[in-house]
């Protein structure tokens, strides 16, 4: 029973820190915003 307990002490170690890593990842990173041009050639818009 104790080495239950390790486990699930572990695994909920594991997921803190991935939980943690997420919401500082989404709070705390800007993405930079740039202009994206794309060419499209009038063939793809063809219907055959």
């Amino acid at each position: 029973m104790p080495s239950l307990f390790r486990f699930l002490t572990a695994v909920a170690v594991i997921v803190g820190i991935g939980y943690g890593v997420i919401f500082a990842l989404a709070n705390f990173v800007d993405p930079k915003p740039r202009e994206m041009t794309l060419t499209i050639h009038p063939d793809k818009f063809l219907k055959k």
